[in-house]
């Protein structure tokens, strides 16, 4: 891929990754101190099944985007990061054919390692020393700044960071909001 359509793709990204963020802080605000009765998160639980899916298989492709077509080498966190999201795709796409809703015990535990892990990176990445980083012995870095957008806030730890914090919050709507009637 040219330089341009992937600067495009990294700003289309971005973007998508700032509005999963505001959209998870305003619906994790809402759920534990807003009102009880609330539109956006009955939208929300409404739809979790497709929109952790939609989440979970656009952040799997991308991940699989920068890496095989764009020739991004991820790092091993990254790689660990992966092993947590793709099976997401699969939890949230058969429970989306079979309607199923109680998949909050089989996601929480992959999303929670996930973020850990994603937390883990991004300190390192925006916090720690460039000498600290953990590199595997083919001399990929976790700091490496492949994807540098918004003034250097969004980057690839960034971006599975949102994922998984959207995906959280998902699941977490699903499990603990309580329609009123």
């Amino acid at each position: 891929m040219n330089p341009t359509t992937v600067h495009y793709l990294n700003v289309v990204l971005g973007s998508g990754a700032i509005f999963l963020q505001i959209a998870s802080v305003v619906a994790l605000f809402l759920l534990f101190i807003g009102p009880k009765k609330n539109a956006y998160l009955n939208f929300v639980d409404k739809h979790y099944l497709s929109l952790g899916f939609l989440i979970a298989l656009s952040s799997s492709l991308f991940s699989l985007v920068y890496s095989e077509i764009i020739g991004f080498v991820p790092c091993y966190l990254c790689w660990y990061q992966r092993v947590f999201t793709f099976p997401l795709v699969f939890i949230f796409g058969v429970a989306l054919w079979y309607k199923d809703r109680k998949i909050v015990k089989y996601t929480l535990p992959l999303l929670v390692v996930g973020s850990a892990i994603s937390v883990y990176q991004n300190l390192k990445y925006y916090f720690g020393e460039t000498s600290s980083l953990p590199c595997d012995a083919s001399g990929v870095s976790c700091y490496q700044q492949l994807i540098y957008e918004f003034g250097g806030y969004i980057s690839l730890p960034m971006l599975a960071l949102s994922s998984f914090f959207a995906l959280t919050t998902i699941v977490l709507v699903a499990h603990f909001y309580k329609k009123e009637d």
